[in-house]
């Protein structure tokens, strides 16, 4: 038997560890530093690489790695020069989310289908330019920005806004040292997430997140107020199209450049007139994509994840899935994404039904009772025989818990529901 290290503390870090729990090879699964609701956890910080390898090691881990930071500061190489087990790409790879300059001219000089684009470091330079367009644009910060260096404008004023709030201001830091503007594609936005071993990538099921902090979409993004999985705006044909055109074509792309790529290839999607553009690329498990997507896993998690550490995803037989819908709504403390009251007791946790299951993300456990911790709280993710049976069955859900700040968006998987 082996143990398990799953690293962060969100969400999708609970959702995992609550997945490779199960596994039947599987002794313990640690989480570090986890959260109110994962179990065992280990007080080390995401950014203490030399001690989350030493404890690896001392409790014979395999190493789930679950947010990007630890993954762009080269925990993965770190790991592998002790020769310990672990899941993730490598600093280089993790590039493709770490610098999102570095990704679009990836993209550029692969023909990876993505909006046509410009670099700037000067913010006069920037705004010029933008007043020069007759379309609309995004503005996004070079760096790592917990997803939240996103501003979609409507117009050239907003446009000069994000500028300054990136460059000049530095809302976001260093990781805004450097901006892309790029042309703003209207569509439908969905999530294609694969597991890749540097050779092949198998996709995981299909999600759509939900960004905007309000409902049908308005407000300030977010790192992700909701998902549900599966979409039928991704039938099996534009499945196709991702996977040859974006999902494959990566994967390769990155290896005749010298770096194989290892873990979840996350591609953000968006969809215009049937074709597929990459918005962004994350290298790590979408969150909270990640909860409707466990829950409806019907394999051994632990076992895909040694196979694409090894290099050897193509001798597994093919997994598959609950022929059911999940729905994930993330219960968020009010004033998210800017500032939110924290320390706020969590009640109705006893009251959940069947079918339905609670991922923690910014809470603590005090001497037995949870309180809030962060932005995003809580993911309540409920399965379905339909999507509409799912979305009552998470809100249902979400009805049951409460604390003095509570905020979530109501409208969460119903884009969906205009598909069937």
């Amino acid at each position: 038997m082996v143990n398990v290290l799953v690293i962060g503390s969100g969400g999708r870090e609970h959702a995992l560890s609550w997945k490779l729990s199960q596994s039947s090879k599987v002794d313990t699964v640690f989480t570090a530093p986890g959260n109110g609701g994962t179990k065992n956890n280990v007080s080390i910080p995401v950014d203490d690489l030399d001690g989350l390898a030493d404890f690896a090691e001392k409790n014979n881990c395999f190493t789930v790695v679950g947010p990007e930071a630890p993954l762009a500061a080269g925990i993965v190489d770190k790991f592998n020069e002790k020769n310990l087990k672990v899941f993730g790409p490598s600093k280089n790879a993790a590039q493709l989310e770490s610098s999102k300059i570095w990704a679009k001219n990836f993209m550029k000089r692969n023909d990876v289908p993505t909006a046509r684009f410009e670099i700037f470091d000067d913010a006069k330079k920037a705004q010029d330019y933008v007043k020069s367009l007759d379309y609309n644009v995004v503005v996004k910060a070079d760096g790592l920005a917990a997803g939240k260096g996103v501003i979609v404008c409507n117009s050239s004023d907003e446009a000069i806004s994000a500028i300054q709030t990136i460059l000049i201001k530095k809302t976001f830091g260093d990781a805004g040292n450097r901006i892309i503007i790029e042309e703003r594609i209207d569509g439908i936005e969905a999530s294609y997430i694969a597991l890749s071993d540097g050779n092949i990538a198998i996709p995981m099921a299909s999600s759509q997140d939900h960004k905007r902090i309000f409902d049908d979409d308005k407000g300030p993004n977010t790192g992700g107020m909701g998902a549900y999985s599966p979409t039928p705006i991704i039938d099996d044909s534009l499945a196709k199209k991702i996977q040859e055109k974006i999902i494959d074509k990566t994967i390769q792309s990155m290896k005749n450049e010298g770096i194989v790529f290892k873990g979840f290839l996350y591609a953000g999607i968006m969809l215009k007139d049937g074709e597929p553009y990459v918005l962004e690329y994350n290298v790590r498990m979408g969150d909270p994509e990640c909860q409707p997507i466990t829950m409806r896993m019907d394999f051994d998690l632990y076992d895909y994840f040694v196979a694409s550490a090894t290099g050897e995803l193509s001798s597994m037989p093919p997994i598959s899935w609950k022929n059911q819908y999940a729905v994930c709504v993330v219960l968020t403390s009010q004033g998210y994404p800017e500032s939110y009251p924290k320390n706020e007791e969590i009640t109705g946790f006893d009251s959940i039904p069947d079918g339905a299951y609670v991922f923690h993300a910014g809470t603590k456990n005090v001497d037995g009772k949870i309180f809030s911790n962060g932005g995003r709280v809580l993911g309540v993710t409920a399965l379905g025989d339909s999507l509409e049976s799912a979305i009552a069955n998470a809100y249902n859900a979400s009805d049951m818990i409460s604390w003095p700040h509570k905020f979530c968006r109501k409208d969460i998987g119903k884009k969906g529901l205009d598909y069937f």
